[in-house]
């Protein structure tokens, strides 16, 4: 103290400065307040960055039309202008589409939506449209009919033919489309990357359309008929939903036909919910004939279901000579019972030789009639 009294003022001075500046360190550690607001900085640049979804980083940016085709498209803006309880239609322009030649349902102008169905008789589901009976009562296996000249066809034999397994391969679909005679009926395996503008192309040229079902085999799952089969023993509700997913893949097809399913349509448990779904919509059912045991014709006709029995596979030899052969059987089968129905796959030399053999029919006392035509 003594010391302190003694001082210079200037000493004092400098030592009350020191004490307050060490007193202010104490209290307020600078560092720690410096790197908590550093801290603060960065975790909330951070939490911006994975909050934010901005993909330029807060970037500005500006919106520059090139090349720009707004109203060069007159379809796409048909499409955003219209009114959206209305169905799309589109028109077919002569200029564009030579006269003569067949068009796609889509631009027939007659009210077909996207999926190649009529809005009336289409039921908006989760997996997409499906067909229904219309609240005027028309039926899809009526409205999706081909017609066919039924005076004309009095007193001949009448002989269908089904190609089945088409639309997993577009080109071959598209060849078979191109060959064979519009009254030739196409059935569609529910896969395919391209399978809708397939089955426009097959209804454009005027072919009629099944959509084949994968139902399960007595050998399932080592036979695998594909993705949402049909199985016995699994709930009702379960096989509906597969057959609605089943039935939205494309549209303005008459009807079902099974893929495989010798276990499947010989259970009537199982098989039984399923027909009665497609008597409530309006859809007929054709059988492939490959398993004696299906009470398929028992289930249609209690559920009203428009039905035939296929009496021929063609191409289990999948040759020429076989194949012709087998057509002889099945010209035979019509002339003894008035009308056949014969299944060739999709193949190539299957299709070739159905196309030649139905040039020649007509001479022969034949009539080619759609599948409809012989589905009571």
């Amino acid at each position: 103290m003594a010391d302190d009294l003694s001082a210079p003022l200037p000493g004092r001075k400098r030592q009350r400065q020191d004490a307050v500046r060490n007193a202010l360190r104490g209290k307020f550690p600078l560092a720690r307040v410096l790197l908590g607001i550093i801290v603060l900085l960065v975790g909330g640049f951070v939490a911006r960055l994975v909050l934010v979804e901005d993909p330029n980083g807060g970037r500005p940016s500006a919106e520059v039309a090139v090349n720009s085709t707004r109203d060069g498209n007159q379809i796409a803006n048909t499409l955003a202008t219209r009114p959206l309880d209305k169905p799309a239609t589109i028109t077919a322009d002569p200029e564009q589409t030579p006269v003569g030649k067949p068009t796609t349902p889509m631009s027939t102008g007659v009210g077909f939506t996207a999926t190649g169905a009529l809005p009336d008789l289409s039921e908006e589901t989760a997996d997409g449209p499906i067909p229904r009976i219309s609240a005027a009562g028309e039926k899809p296996f009526n409205a999706y009919a081909v017609p066919f000249n039924a005076a004309a066809s009095a007193g001949k034999p009448q002989i269908a033919i089904i190609v089945s397994g088409l639309g997993i391969n577009e080109s071959g679909s598209l060849s078979a489309i191109e060959q064979l005679p519009p009254d030739v009926t196409l059935a569609f395996a529910p896969y395919g990357k391209t399978l809708q503008s397939t089955v426009s192309a097959a209804q454009g040229a005027g072919h009629e359309t099944l959509l084949e079902i994968p139902l399960e085999p007595f050998d399932y799952p080592a036979n695998d008929p594909g993705p949402q089969t049909l199985l016995t023993g699994d709930p009702a509700r379960s096989n509906l939903d597969k057959l609605f997913w089943l039935m939205a893949r494309f549209g303005g097809y008459v009807g079902v036909m099974n893929h495989m399913g010798a276990r499947f349509t010989a259970s009537g448990s199982d098989f039984s919910p399923i027909m009665e779904e497609l008597g409530a919509r309006g859809l007929g059912y054709l059988d492939d004939g490959s398993s004696n045991r299906s009470i398929a014709p028992q289930l249609a006709s209690g559920n009203k279901v428009p039905f035939a029995r296929a009496d021929l596979f063609l191409d289990d030899n999948p040759a020429r000579e076989p194949i012709q052969a087998a057509l002889k059987s099945l010209e035979a089968k019509a002339t003894q019972d008035g009308h056949a129905i014969g299944i060739i796959s999709a193949l190539p030399i299957s299709v070739q030789t159905v196309a030649e053999w139905s040039r020649e029919l007509e001479n022969k006392g034949f009539v080619l009639v759609p599948a409809s035509a012989l589905m009571k």
